[in-house]
């Protein structure tokens, strides 16, 4: 699974005075708010944004490149980028999705400087099909060797079908099937419209089941 990347506050600013307000009580939508007050961030409220999110922004990268060995990097960038930015953001609200859009578009600028394309998803990662997000878990008592061979093959199936979506397509489904977000968010993360979302959404899925049919009938 998935390790959670640690980033310091020294990344983002070493020198601002610790507040001595306790903001651990303090809901998202004021965390956000205290942070958008003056011209840098409130460095208490800042902190516990990034001890309550940074889980997420860990997930988003993992799943989009999860053999990269610098993701740790690019996390603290994203803080950074939210840091720097916070204040533009208008409705505190939305800021899961601005969050993970910041997450997504700092991967692709990446990805497009080192012009390859990485593999989405590993097989740490929850199993996606039709009808939504299943664990890796398999329910019972300890599986025979068929049952154990079985499973190692359809997990590397499920990698090179995952693998063999378009990159909009990949994309699409981490937001939606492993974030959770709404599709009207990721239209606004992708750029594109709610009905190219749906339908991009519809077509990986039906690919993957495609693709692991006979995986599944078993």
């Amino acid at each position: 699974m998935s390790q959670s990347i640690s980033v310091s506050w020294s990344t983002v600013d070493a020198t601002y005075p610790a507040a001595s307000v306790q903001v651990d009580k303090l809901s998202n939508h004021d965390l956000i708010l205290r942070c958008q007050v003056g011209l840098r961030p409130d460095r208490a409220a800042f902190s516990e944004l990034l001890r309550r999110y940074q889980t997420q922004v860990d997930r988003v990268l993992y799943h989009l490149a999860p053999d990269w060995s610098d993701r740790a990097d690019l996390a603290q960038e994203v803080w950074i980028r939210v840091y720097r930015n916070i204040n533009r953001l208008q409705e505190p609200a939305k800021f899961r999705g601005w969050l993970s859009r910041i997450a997504t578009n700092l991967f692709y600028d990446e990805l497009r400087k080192r012009k390859r394309v990485a593999s989405p998803l590993s097989l740490d990662a929850p199993r996606l099909l039709a009808d939504g997000e299943m664990d890796w878990e398999i329910a019972g008592d300890t599986p025979s060797p068929d049952e154990e061979m079985t499973t190692r093959e359809f997990y590397e199936q499920l990698r090179e079908a995952i693998a063999d979506l378009p990159e909009v397509f990949r994309t699409t489904i981490v937001l939606r099937e492993i974030e959770g977000l709404a599709y009207e968010e990721i239209a606004e993360i992708t750029g594109v419209s709610l009905g190219t979302v749906k339908s991009r959404i519809a077509r990986a899925r039906s690919r993957l089941q495609t693709q692991l049919q006979t995986y599944l009938d078993t």
